[in-house]
C-alpha cells in the first residue's frame, strides 16, 4: 500500500467538500477498495470515509417505503429490515461473512456496482431510488453497466429508497470462495406488475429479465417460466461456469424465487 490521507467527515456537506480534493476517494466499508489498494490497483491520494456521518445510517419506514442509509451495513439491514422488507434483510443475511457483513454498506455496493455483487438485484427488482447528495436517480437510470453508474465524480449515495412489495424472495447460486452471486435473481411483486433482476450472470452487470416479468405478471407461479429462455450471448463465462450453464441458471433460480416468494 502507498502513503494516503485519511478524511473523516461527520456531515454530507463535509464529506463532498473533501471529496473535491484532487486523488480524493469515497470509502464506505472497504470491501472492494482496501484490497485493491492492497494489490496497487487503486492509489487514491485521499481516503474520506462516509461511515462516521450520522444521518448516512439507519433505517425508518416512510411513505414512500423503506428508507436505508447509504452507510449502513449489511449487518444493521439483515436484522433491521427483516420486519418491514423480509427478502431484502434475507439477502442481506447472506452476504459474505460476518466480518464483511459488518464492515460492509449498501450505499458502498450500489456505488461499485460489481457485476456479481447481491443488491443491485435488490434495488433494480424494488424499482428504489438512489437518493445522493445531489439528487434523486430512478434504479431503471442507475445501473449502466459493469461497475458503471449514473453517479457523477464526487457523488454520494445518502440513502436508497425501496417501496415494499407484496412478495419478494431472492434466490443465489454462490460462488463458494467468494460467496458472491455466480446468478442471483431477486424477484418482487408489485400491484403494477412484478419485476426481475438477475445479478452475476451478465457481462453488462445486472439486468431485468422483461419476458419472465411479464408472464409472471400474468400468472404468479415458477409454471409461467415454462417456455422461456434467457439467451447464452452476452452471459459471463468463466471457470466457475459457462455461458450457457448462467442462462439455465436464471431460469431455474428465478423460479425457486417465485416459489419461495
Amino acid at each position: 500500500m502507498h502513503n494516503f490521507e485519511l478524511v473523516k467527515p461527520s456531515t454530507v456537506q463535509d464529506a463532498v467538500a473533501a471529496l473535491a480534493a484532487e486523488g480524493a476517494q469515497a470509502l464506505s466499508g472497504g470491501q472492494t477498495l482496501l484490497p485493491s489498494m492492497k494489490q496497487r490497483l487503486a492509489a487514491p491520494d485521499v481516503l474520506v470515509s462516509l461511515t462516521g456521518i450520522a444521518e448516512m445510517r439507519g433505517i425508518c419506514l416512510s411513505d414512500r417505503g423503506l428508507a436505508i442509509g447509504g452507510a449502513t451495513t449489511h449487518a444493521t439491514i439483515a436484522t433491521e429490515a427483516r420486519a418491514h422488507y423480509p427478502a431484502l434483510a434475507d439477502q442481506a443475511s447472506h452476504i459474505g461473512d460476518p466480518a464483511v457483513r459488518n464492515r460492509g454498506t449498501i450505499g458502498g455496493s450500489l456505488a461499485n456496482n460489481d457485476p456479481s455483487a447481491c443488491y443491485p438485484s435488490a434495488a433494480l427488482a424494488s424499482g428504489a431510488t438512489i437518493v445522493t447528495n445531489q439528487r434523486e436517480i430512478a434504479a431503471d437510470d442507475y445501473f449502466q453497466g459493469m461497475f458503471t453508474t449514473a453517479l457523477d465524480e464526487g457523488e454520494i449515495i445518502t440513502s436508497v429508497i425501496f417501496p415494499i412489495p407484496e412478495k419478494a424472495a431472492y434466490v443465489k447460486f454462490a460462488q463458494p470462495a467468494s460467496r458472491f452471486a455466480l446468478v442471483g435473481v431477486f424477484v418482487a411483486k408489485y400491484p403494477q406488475g412484478v419485476r426481475v433482476a438477475v445479478t452475476g450472470a451478465s457481462e453488462e452487470g445486472v439486468f431485468r429479465w422483461a419476458e419472465a416479468e411479464a408472464a409472471l405478471s400474468s400468472n404468479f407461479s415458477a409454471t409461467a417460466l415454462e417456455g422461456l429462455s434467457v439467451p447464452a450471448e452476452g452471459m459471463i463465462a468463466d471457470l466457475h461456469g459457462s455461458k450457457d450453464y448462467r442462462a439455465a441458471l436464471v431460469k431455474v433460480l428465478t423460479g425457486r424465487a417465485v416459489t419461495a416468494a
